[in-house]
């Protein structure tokens, strides 16, 4: 097993809808544990799965006790460039995202360090304090671009899953918006 870290390849840290469709063809993926992170639905999505009229919620990574478990990706060689800016075209959409180089434990053992996006808790889009209820209430009810806001949940609960990452607070939040859509 190396740990030593691997610096010539650029790794990607998907936590949320990057698990299920990274929208680029990874090189290497693995289960990663981003240590001092936590995923949550604590940004206002107002472009891919809500409008600025009627908001949605997406998952963003915060500081957080514990550790953050989703997927890394290794960009292939010679497609840097082009990955970068197909993510930032994406993730930035309007600056809520911070683009960040965090540590990664790789489920083989490696350490890596790879660009992931947090949030920037001084951003208007940023609602880290909604309760699960008021959470579920936005999910059931957006919509944006890229379609129903139920549907990035239940896809990222669902891979989740697959994956065998236990998330019981995101499976909470799938049982209540379920609730609320019958």
């Amino acid at each position: 097993m190396n740990n030593q870290p691997d610096t010539n390849t650029i790794w990607i840290f998907g936590y949320g809808s990057l698990i299920w469709n990274p929208g680029f063809d990874a090189a290497e993926r693995s289960l990663a544990r981003a240590p001092g992170y936590e995923r949550s639905f604590c940004l206002r999505s107002l472009v891919h799965r809500g409008t600025p009229e009627a908001p949605g919620l997406v998952l963003a990574l915060n500081a957080g006790q514990g550790g953050c478990d989703g997927v890394a990706f290794a960009v292939r060689a010679g497609q840097e460039t082009e990955v970068m800016a197909y993510l930032r075209a994406r993730e930035l959409v309007t600056s809520a995202y911070l683009e960040r180089e965090i540590s990664l434990e790789l489920a083989d053992g490696r350490c890596v360090q790879a660009v992931t996006y947090v949030i920037d808790r001084h951003h208007d889009q940023y609602c880290g304090a909604l309760t699960l209820e008021e959470q579920a209430r936005i999910i059931a009810q957006a919509t944006g671009g890229r379609g129903p806001n139920s549907d990035y949940l239940f896809n990222t609960a669902a891979h989740l899953h697959e994956l065998g990452i236990p998330d019981t607070l995101l499976d909470a939040l799938v049982a209540r918006v379920r609730e609320l859509m019958r």
